[in-house]
């Protein structure tokens, strides 16, 4: 098909989880806002991680401790989100918005305040609507050495020119070209140039959720369903955000909607995520606004796309089997001494692709659901998108062959080994692939994406 290649970054760790690093980015480093860390889905992936910040290829091998010296890889999924991408045309009607309103209303002798009004210009346009950034194509190559560098014996040139390492991925333009930057990232690497590598478009898998017919009827379409993200919205957390930042413009409180502070922390978010800039818009929130942002944005997700209704977690059931089955195959290749056909999956998609599956599977979830009124009790929450789907964000498994018929099985989240939700013992980081089976009996016995999705019709009395 193509031969266009780039770069991949991989994203890190979860609040809630032991994960191996814990070097924090330089504070004399002037570039990086003081908001950075709660920049939810919009987030840079060095943030989750932030060893990288001084080495992008960096990798921690320590992190991965297989019980015996025995084991090998025999197969290796990787679902990633895309990389870095501009903002989508809905935002960038926002940020115009807010632009305008600072550039009418708005005077000042603040340094960084007189930079907006003079020095920024609006530079997003309309057409960028989502598409990846040259950022974005960094980070998928990086992710790509750095995941080959992790698990060499299986991530290998010789796989990859055997044509046993497979891509998948959304039809977006950015999930496409995110593909490429990952492809491109190994062929870089290994400095292969008469080679091309296809991949294949499959919004099914990638994209389920746009063809679940009963999550974009009762959550995704329906106005009550982010009814506690709204409440929150009108509630005292946000309504002081909204007056502090106004006082900062010293505009009346009315001309501060709830979509012009998003605008404002997006600007910041943007230019930061994208041109690696310590925006002046930053200035408009300090770390307690940034929190309750943070919050707000997580309320969305928690109920559009994870815990808040089950069809959330289930519309990914065609994921999950899918997944479960590329495992199955692989270990019945390996037991029968065939060679493994397809030892490396890499599928990309979207934040929307990760987080039903990562709620189907038991990740990140709090002892409370996080509603309109509990902000206060939840600055502990494993459920932080910050961490768990930055740009970039991805969730690997590896399947091992330890010998004498001992196969297991390691989850990874953002290139750091988690532990699946009630195998929590110590030695079951890497648990036997049958006890993760049997975690997940249910799952797979059922969960069947065609059932779950229906919608059925009310009994109406007549």
């Amino acid at each position: 098909m193509t031969n266009m290649l780039w770069k991949i970054i991989y994203f890190t760790s979860i609040t809630g989880f032991s994960w191996c690093s814990s070097t924090e980015a330089s504070p004399e480093d002037q570039n990086i806002p003081h908001i950075a860390k709660y920049f939810s889905t919009k987030g840079r992936y060095e943030e989750v991680n932030p060893y990288l910040i001084k080495n992008i290829t960096a990798v921690n091998s320590s992190a991965l401790q297989p019980p015996s010296p025995l084991c090998r890889e025999i197969h290796l999924t990787a679902i990633i989100r895309h990389g870095t991408r501009y903002p989508t045309t809905k935002n960038v009607k926002k940020m115009q918005k807010l632009y305008e309103l600072v550039q009418d209303r708005v005077s000042g002798t603040e340094e960084w305040l007189r930079e907006i009004l003079t020095q920024w210009t609006m530079w997003y346009t309309e057409d960028m609507d989502g598409r990846l950034v040259q950022k974005g194509v960094q980070d998928l190559k990086h992710l790509a050495v750095r995941l080959a560098k992790l698990f060499p014996s299986i991530i290998s040139e010789e796989k990859l020119r055997g044509g046993l390492i497979k891509f998948i991925t959304s039809s977006k333009h950015r999930c496409v070209n995110s593909t490429l930057s990952f492809q491109a990232g190994l062929a870089e690497m290994w400095a292969i140039k008469d080679v091309q590598f296809e991949y294949t478009v499959n919004d099914a898998l990638m994209r389920f959720f746009d063809k679940c017919t009963k999550f974009i009827d009762e959550v995704d379409k329906n106005p009550l369903a982010l009814v506690e993200m709204d409440k929150f919205i009108q509630g005292p957390e946000m309504k002081r955000v909204q007056e502090k930042i106004a006082d900062r413009l010293n505009v009346p409180y009315p001309l501060i909607t709830d979509d012009m502070v998003e605008a404002a922390f997006y600007l910041c978010a943007y230019e930061f995520a994208i041109k690696t800039v310590n925006s002046p818009w930053c200035r408009l929130f300090d770390e307690a606004d940034a929190q309750v942002m943070e919050y707000k944005l997580d309320l969305k997700q928690f109920w559009k796309r994870a815990y808040g209704y089950d069809i959330n977690s289930k519309s990914s059931c065609i994921l999950f089997h899918d997944v479960f089955e590329r495992l199955d195959k692989a270990l019945n290749e390996h037991k029968s001494g065939q060679k493994v056909t397809e030892a490396v999956t890499v599928q990309v998609g979207h934040a929307e692709t990760l987080l039903p599956l990562f709620t189907l599977l038991g990740f990140f979830k709090n002892a409370e659901p996080l509603t309109s009124s509990n902000f206060a009790s939840q600055t502990r929450r494993s459920f932080r998108t910050s961490r768990m789907l930055p740009y970039a964000a991805n969730f690997v498994l590896v399947l091992y062959d330890c010998g004498g018929g001992d196969f297991r099985l390691q989850p990874l989240v953002n290139e750091q080994p988690v532990i699946f939700p009630g195998l929590t013992e110590r030695q079951d980081s890497m648990p036997l692939y049958e006890d993760v089976k049997r975690q997940y009996e249910e799952l797979l016995k059922g969960c069947d994406f065609e059932t779950v999705c229906e919608l059925f019709e009310k009994n109406v009395e007549v």
